[in-house]
């Protein structure tokens, strides 16, 4: 256990905490699913392929803000192409999941979007992460006050 802490540390944690909040959403899909779907095993796998998906998305998300952080001006035609890209991905996959039948593509897109609840839910996974490697966040400090400066006249360096 304890080994499987420490790399858990090293991981970047807000995508420790997205993927921590994805699967609790995808196992709250699954329990509740159980109780009203019928082809329980097509029910399943359409819920966690779209789940996996969203994993490897929000992987895809978190390299391609790191590689924009580092190239200043650029940086939002880096993000925006990163977005197009995923878009157009599970556009292709819908498409994909549509025409062959295998999958049920509303629960795979019910599974994709446990990307987005996953922000909703971000402050209870964040507690959780912090139990578990026993850490407290710090206490918000205020911002030190800057002298007023009248209006018009520009301040000194």
């Amino acid at each position: 256990m304890r080994r499987v802490t420490d790399r858990l540390r090293k991981m970047n944690r807000t995508l420790l905490e997205m993927h921590l909040g994805m699967v609790f959403f995808g196992l709250l899909c699954q329990l509740i699913g159980a109780f009203f779907v019928k082809e329980q095993g097509y029910y399943a796998i359409s819920l966690w392929f779209g789940v996996a998906f969203a994993l490897a998305g929000s992987i895809h998300m978190c390299r391609t803000l790191d590689r924009a952080l580092y190239c200043g001006k650029d940086a939002s035609g880096i993000v925006t192409r990163g977005y197009l890209f995923r878009y157009a991905v599970v556009a292709a996959v819908l498409v994909v999941i549509s025409m062959t039948k295998k999958l049920n593509p509303l629960v795979f897109f019910l599974g994709y979007m446990s990307l987005k609840v996953t922000a909703y839910i971000q402050p209870i996974t964040h507690k959780l992460c912090n139990r578990l490697f026993g850490e407290t966040d710090p206490e918000p400090e205020p911002m030190p006050e800057e002298p007023a400066t009248c209006q018009g006249e520009i301040p000194a360096e």
